[in-house]
């Protein structure tokens, strides 16, 4: 089968070797994803709600550049630094996929790799055409 890497072109993809996206075959995997634009500037600095709902805006042009769309997506796995403001992350989550229900996980961690990062989610899709 085909594979399709998608790059974001983040500093950290050449260091740590790794793409934005992967598509193999009708499965594509995207990569833990915080919320900076294509010139690395962060979006929405200390708002989760903000954070998410950019990051999800991501995924969906990150899709539609392999065929694909947000309807597509049956997991995300949602990273965060402070579990208490969950409702925010889940309020633009929900927002997104309230009629599509992913399977989600949403934990706690301790650091991201930049402390501005609230927030950051990988995503599992499969393409049902």
């Amino acid at each position: 089968m085909k594979r399709i890497n998608i790059t974001s072109g983040a500093k950290w993809e050449d260091i740590v070797g790794y793409s934005r996206a992967v598509k193999i075959g009708n499965i594509i995997e995207i990569s833990g994803t915080v919320a900076t634009d294509n010139s690395g500037e962060l979006i929405g600095e200390g708002d989760e709600y903000l954070q998410t709902k950019f990051i999800l805006m991501k995924f969906e042009n990150t899709l539609n550049q392999l065929g694909a769309n947000l309807k597509d997506v049956v997991r995300t796995r949602i990273y965060c630094k402070n579990i208490k403001n969950w409702e925010k992350i889940g309020k633009a989550h929900g927002e997104v996929f309230g009629e599509i229900k992913p399977v989600t996980t949403m934990v706690e961690v301790s650091k991201l790799i930049d402390e501005k990062y609230l927030v950051e989610i990988e995503a599992s899709i499969i393409i049902n055409k």
